[in-house]
């Protein structure tokens, strides 16, 4: 199951939205729609991510008389659809968002707060809290949330007699170390998009980095840590070609000891036999200081319907019931993914130990939009630009940083 880290609509296309759908208001369902079925619009395109949301959806709409009906299109899709949807009167009761999308949507004030639609969200982690929210209004929930750990060859590490780095020095000399023949110490995403970004993002805001002004701060340390490990050789200059998916396959391939990455990944590595694995904290630049990485996963949000209050409370109820404490933990379970609620967090990290660090890593991790809110897509387009200028050799850190500011702030 592939689980979105963050594509969000570029600024022309969510300008069209805002504009789009505040006019049209956001009205929310099609003419004489079924009263005992609640929509929902996702990206479960794929087949057994589709029946896993269909059985959490039915265990929760069969005791309420309902049932759930869901509309599945490619996560790149989902913005287009739904204005599409909302232009013909016909949008879902409930709308699934990747996190870093729900600022784009609630800017329209089309999107209800959730205190009115019933939803309780008082026993959920503040960071996945702020991961559904926007000016202070909480317009999204998450049942589960992700975020990025450091993978490692078990028997790697063991031969070499290297314990899972901790500090930024100790992940260097590591690196360096586990660097023999086809095989690299350490593999990361710097592509030039949101995967690229996803994965820079717990080395930036680890030093200090601001996102709201990328030339102050630690920003310029994480880029000459990157920078370093590829000049050593301890990474491969091809970093900044591969994605999330291409990081992995060298990992499970033997050609990387190391690896950033997320717990989408799971199947994948439970899936193969060839390579021993682990899970460790991310590296921070001196010992003693937590990670900060960024959270991510997917909301759900009730499209406002001043037509029929009552869809909006039916979603609301599903919403809640998704939530339980039962229910979020086996879905944490099923898709390895942290559970919001920070009693059924803790059950999770108890029955997980081998993926205990990635629930440890959400307790301090971050909304991308949080700080920006709808500026995001530049400000990620600017730090795209920036690593890759780097790693390819045509700047410095700094000189890198203040031209991602310039193109941050261009036309503000």
């Amino acid at each position: 199951m592939r689980l979105r880290t963050g594509r969000i609509p570029k600024p022309a296309t969510a300008l069209a939205l805002a504009g789009t759908m505040a006019a049209l208001g956001l009205t929310g369902c099609a003419a004489e729609p079924d009263p005992d079925t609640v929509t929902v619009l996702n990206s479960a395109t794929d087949a057994a991510e589709h029946e896993a949301n269909q059985d959490f959806f039915d265990r929760c709409a069969e005791p309420l008389g309902l049932e759930v009906e869901q509309i599945s299109v490619p996560a790149p899709q989902i913005a287009s659809k739904a204005l599409r949807m909302a232009s013909s009167d016909s949008l879902t009761d409930i709308l699934e968002l990747d996190g870093s999308e729900l600022p784009q949507f609630a800017e329209t004030a089309g999107l209800r707060p959730l205190a009115e639609t019933g939803v309780d969200t008082g026993d959920f982690s503040t960071s996945s809290n702020t991961l559904g929210s926007f000016d202070g209004v909480q317009y999204g929930v998450a049942r589960s949330v992700n975020s990025l750990a450091l993978i490692y060859n078990t028997e790697l590490l063991a031969e070499a007699g290297i314990e899972p780095p901790e500090t930024w020095d100790e992940l260097q000399a590591a690196a360096a170390e586990l660097t023999r023949g086809d095989t690299y110490g350490m593999a990361f995403s710097a592509s030039p998009d949101a995967d690229g970004v996803y994965q820079f993002l717990p080395f930036f805001w680890s030093a200090g980095g601001d996102e709201a002004q990328l030339n102050e701060g630690g920003g310029a340390a994480a880029l000459q840590l990157w920078q370093d490990l590829v000049d050593a050789g301890s990474a491969s200059r091809s970093v900044v070609n591969w994605n999330q998916q291409d990081v992995n396959d060298q990992f499970i391939s033997g050609r990387a000891a190391m690896m950033i990455n997320g717990p989408w990944q799971v199947p994948v590595l439970d899936g193969q036999d060839n390579v021993d694995w682990a899970v460790a904290s991310i590296p921070v630049p001196e010992a003693g200081l937590d990670p900060v990485a960024p959270i991510g996963g997917t909301v759900m949000t009730v499209p406002k319907n001043e037509d029929d209050r009552e869809r909006e409370r039916n979603a609301g109820r599903i919403l809640d019931c998704l939530n339980s404490e039962e229910n979020q933990l086996a879905w944490g379970e099923r898709i390895n993914n942290v559970p919001t609620r920070e009693a059924a967090a803790q059950t999770y990290r108890e029955q997980n130990p081998k993926l205990a660090p990635f629930a440890d890593l959400v307790t301090t991790a971050r909304s991308r939009t949080a700080e920006v809110g709808t500026r995001w897509p530049v400000i990620s387009d600017a730090l795209a630009g920036a690593f890759q200028s780097v790693l390819t050799g045509q700047s410095s850190p700094e000189d890198a940083l203040e031209r991602a500011q310039q193109q941050a702030t261009a036309g503000e």
